[in-house]
């Protein structure tokens, strides 16, 4: 069969008008913020403290677009007769955003916690030379990152914590029982 001559012109008007009848979704951006996902992936945040200078999260980016700098330091012995320590101390951290691809092999390898996705977004720079951030910035892009998901009431209890629990009842339970000069007694 023949196709009718201006059909797909009423095709295409039919569609432009159900469009222009719809509710408009359009958010007002700058005015309101908008209704992130609870996983967005924003910028990367920096907990310094968890930090080891293990140097992970540099070797397996994809980019190299994380800068670490440290040198060691030397720890006194805890302990009369013991040895001292040495440790990585932290001089340098940066992430150079124009480079970084959003991955999150960082945040997935670090091995102490220390990076986290913050759902912050609004970091734009006029310069490209400026979406480089150290340490600062990511320290402070740390404390919008939001709290982990509670556990499901209905699973079962993590390992770590069940194995903690088991030795702080037995540590409770251990001084009821062996209380320092009850050896004599016995």
């Amino acid at each position: 069969m023949a196709p009718v001559p201006g059909s797909g012109l009423a095709k295409g008007l039919a569609v432009t008008l159900r469009t222009m009848t719809r509710k408009t979704v359009t958010e007002q951006y700058p005015q309101a913020q908008p209704e992130l996902p609870p996983r967005t992936r924003g910028v990367i945040g920096l907990f310094e403290e968890n930090c080891t200078v293990c140097m992970l999260c540099a070797r397996e980016c994809p980019d190299w677009c994380i800068y670490i700098d440290s040198h060691k330091e030397t720890v006194p012995a805890a302990t009369p007769g013991g040895r001292d320590r040495s440790r990585n101390v932290l001089d340098r951290f940066a992430i150079d955003f124009s480079l970084c691809m959003y991955c999150g092999i960082c945040i997935e390898v670090c091995p102490f916690d220390a990076l986290f996705w913050s759902p912050e977004f609004e970091y734009a720079e006029t310069d490209i030379r400026e979406l480089t951030h150290e340490r600062d910035k990511l320290r402070e892009w740390m404390w919008t990152v939001p709290a982990p998901p509670a556990l499901d009431p209905g699973a079962e209890e993590p390992k770590e914590l069940a194995a903690a629990r088991k030795a702080a009842d037995k540590l409770a339970a251990q001084p009821q029982t062996d209380q320092p000069g009850q050896e004599d007694q016995k």
